[in-house]
């Protein structure tokens, strides 16, 4: 058998077993070298040479983590969860239960879209804001599948779509691992490939709206929550804005992540917005809180570099050329799929693009693809599977809100809902795309 399918199923297989992905994908490395005719030395070299690839995105995360946490400790995000609270806590009482829903569900969405883009907190502010609204939610009795389901968009399609926060992140290592694979694409192109697939999930949404559109009632239980006291200075928020805008603008210009929240974390300690005798402690929370993710991307580069010296990716593709005897259409619908699978198992779309990019892109060239086809294929088969997957954060933030209470189960109202409504969307709408759009 192929050493790349070997590798692939091997680091799947463990990932869902339960064993830590990063230690899957070190042993998928190991497995597939040696199947691949590769000694033990030269697979571990390969994946040694392989690590320094995703050093500046795990570098990009760690210090938007820490630009994160230092952005949370001016009080800001506090401060808007807690006016969104009091405009929700308004309205709950009120009569026009209809306009409530509304509102509470437009809050809810563009916190979730703001925190990968404009004020990068990613998952931080669902455990605020979530808990102390189930009292309402229960009394409008609003389906929280559907409150999952909002939540996963506003988690996932700004990171797809719009280049700016994780979303730069994300489109980088797309642009990096296509160029690795032996395409160079125009960075600005990837939000133009990304637009069809990005239409899938506003589908999908639209569809959950409906779906969970009847009232579904839950007990009343009472939730523990913290009391959020803040005391705010009208010269912080103003500094953090200006750090948060400065970091936006720094990003256009350089192309770098790094320099970005660099300089954000700079601006919030020089003005005063933040003491400079915190700085260690909090870089440190921002580069925890964000280490996992680039210690698996890190690894997933290493996977990807032995994959790539074993010379099984050229056998694949020719074997699967003939396998498929240039049907284009159906080579398309199968590599989606396969990048469905892949970010199931290891709940990382970031952490997918090297591993699949080393495959796809060869195959694509060989199908005759076009440039923005090919970024819509590994822009689309690596966001699959965000949605829905038990060990990804667009599904586990979630569920820390809604579960608060024990009344909402991981699986059934969390991973099955948000898997239905947004990777079959994306499966057709990143497939039409590709094959016949782009």
């Amino acid at each position: 058998m192929n050493a790349v399918i070997i590798a692939v199923i091997s680091m799947l297989v463990l990932s869902l077993l339960r064993v830590n992905v990063v230690l899957s994908l070190v042993l998928g490395a190991v497995i597939g070298g040696l199947s691949g005719g590769m000694t033990l030395t030269e697979t571990i070299d390969a994946f040694q040479n392989g690590l320094g690839g995703g050093a500046q995105v795990a570098l990009s995360y760690g210090l938007l983590g820490g630009f994160a946490v230092a952005i949370s400790k001016t009080g800001i995000t506090e401060l808007l969860i807690n006016k969104i609270l009091k405009i929700v806590n308004q309205n709950g009482k009120s009569e026009k239960q209809g306009l409530v829903k509304v509102l509470i569900f437009l809050l809810l969405l563009m916190m979730a879209i703001f925190s990968q883009n404009l004020i990068p907190i990613h998952i931080a502010f669902i455990p605020l804001l979530v808990p102390p609204i189930l009292k309402i939610l229960n009394m409008l009795k609003v389906d929280r599948r559907l409150i999952a389901c909002i939540l996963a968009f506003g988690l996932i399609t700004p990171y797809m779509f719009l280049p700016y926060g994780f979303g730069f992140i994300y489109q980088e290592i797309v642009a990096t691992q296509i160029g690795l694979a032996g395409l160079q694409i125009n960075f600005a192109d990837i939000p133009k490939a990304m637009a069809i697939p990005a239409l899938g999930m506003v589908f999908g949404l639209v569809c959950a709206f409906f779906f969970y559109r009847k009232p579904r009632k839950y007990n009343e239980v009472e939730v523990e929550k913290e009391q959020i006291e803040v005391t705010i200075k009208t010269r912080n928020i103003i500094f953090t804005i200006l750090a948060l805008v400065l970091a936006v603008v720094v990003q256009i210009n350089t192309d770098s992540m790094i320099m970005a929240a660099l300089v954000g974390i700079l601006v919030l300690y020089i003005t005063g917005a933040l003491k400079w005798s915190a700085a260690d402690v909090i870089l440190s929370d921002g580069l925890r809180m964000m280490a996992f993710i680039g210690f698996v991307m890190i690894a997933a580069n290493g996977f990807s570099s032995v994959i790539n010296t074993t010379g099984h990716v050229e056998l694949l593709v020719k074997d699967t050329l003939e396998i498929l005897d240039g049907n284009v259409s159906l080579a398309v619908l199968l590599m989606l799929i396969i990048g469905l699978v892949v970010t199931m198992g290891i709940g990382s779309s970031f952490a997918t693009i090297p591993i699949i990019a080393a495959i796809f892109v060869p195959l694509s060239l060989e199908l005759g693809l076009s440039t923005l086809a090919i970024i819509s294929l590994i822009g689309t088969a690596g966001a699959l599977g965000d949605a829905g997957s038990p060990a990804s954060d667009s599904t586990l933030g979630p569920t820390a809100g809604l579960n608060a209470d024990g009344q909402h189960n991981h699986i059934w109202d969390t991973c099955v809902p948000t898997f239905i409504f947004y990777n079959i969307p994306l499966v057709v709408f990143g497939w039409i795309a590709i094959t016949f759009v782009l």
